[in-house]
């Protein structure tokens, strides 16, 4: 059998290129587009180098700056610089906990009073080049689960969304900052490590680029630190340690003056709205953040506080932020803003 195959006729301008006879006409100039900038630009700078790693009022600002300031930081990694992309795990074996949680800051806001509220936006969060884990004997969530020491570094490329952890895991890269929060209204030098009513050490994930976290401000000036900054972390932070690396944030002060109180941090994303709620327990900080978003719903959304509460049992879902900064863990409660549409 013959099988005939009818090719179309080349378009005439197809057939005078392959002749040799047209000619391509030459490709414009190249003209350079600029770039638009992500988000507000900064207007205050900080270095790494600028900043403390303890909680008091009496601790003295680095930079004061009006409400609205868009501000730039540096921040170092949870060790203060201890462990670099070179460690081995000697290193971190002998690490000097007294100095960990190096925070930036801290920032005096003027006009801020006590009783008003502290806006935070966190415009951009960008990790700078690496991070480090680990695990030891004894230590986080479940002191008996890391049978020996356990130590390893990140190579986390600009823009990058994924680091690998092995071979067959890659980690999403989501970075945040561990620490921030307000000055306490005491002249004692508190320890970072557990979350408290002015924010602190509270290792929850979602308040990342894009959140606005609102705190109380419990001093004049309010004074506000950011640091601890992770690249990658779960719900819970079990065993003690997210990656930690360090940063380059720019955030946003805003001074709200006669809105809703707040006696613990709060945040949204244009997806969400969420309390926090710190405790000795996770049985107690559920019961509080529960408490928080009713409180929420009747000020804002004008419910009745029972339908608030079950609205909660419908709509709200309780997070565990970290179970290992003790005395004090951190349960937040998310609501979807589409179920007010």
């Amino acid at each position: 059998m013959i099988t005939l195959i009818f090719q179309k006729p080349l378009p005439l301008i197809c057939a005078v290129c392959l002749l040799g006879v047209g000619r391509a006409a030459p490709e414009p100039p190249a003209v350079e587009v600029p770039v638009e900038p992500a988000g507000p630009q900064a207007e205050y700078f900080l270095t790494k180098d600028q900043g403390h790693n303890r909680w008091s009022r009496t601790i003295p600002p680095v930079l004061t700056v009006p409400s609205g300031a868009v501000i730039e930081v540096e921040t170092k990694e949870a060790s203060d610089e201890q462990i670099s992309a070179t460690s081995t795990v000697e290193d971190f074996l002998s690490m000097d906990g007294s100095k960990v949680h190096p925070l930036t800051g801290p920032v005096y806001v003027e006009g801020a009073e006590v009783g008003d509220v502290l806006a935070v936006t966190l415009h951009e969060i960008e990790p700078l080049g690496w991070g480090w884990t680990g695990a030891r004997p004894g230590g986080g969530f479940l002191p008996d689960a890391a049978t020996e020491p356990y130590f390893k570094t990140f190579q986390i490329e600009k823009g990058a969304t994924t680091t690998r952890f092995s071979d067959t895991i890659s980690i999403p890269i989501k970075p945040f900052p561990g620490v921030m929060g307000v000055a306490p209204d005491t002249d004692e030098m508190l320890r970072t490590r557990p979350p408290r009513e002015n924010g602190g050490n509270m290792d929850d994930k979602h308040m990342t680029e894009g959140t606005v976290v609102y705190f109380p401000i419990l001093v004049e000036g309010a004074l506000f630190s950011i640091g601890d900054t992770h690249a990658a972390q779960g719900d819970g932070e079990v065993s003690g340690i997210a990656i930690e690396a360090p940063m380059r944030i720019v955030y946003q002060l805003d001074v709200i003056k006669g809105g809703r109180k707040i006696s613990e941090p709060q945040y949204e994303t244009d997806e969400f709205y969420a309390v926090t709620a710190f405790a000795p327990t996770i049985d107690e900080a559920a019961r509080k953040a529960t408490g928080f978003m009713i409180d929420y719903l009747v000020d804002e959304h004008h419910m009745e506080p029972t339908e608030a509460y079950s609205l909660c049992s419908l709509a709200g879902d309780l997070k565990i932020a970290e179970v290992v900064d003790l005395p004090n863990v951190l349960v937040s409660m998310h609501m979807a803003k589409s179920i007010f549409q």
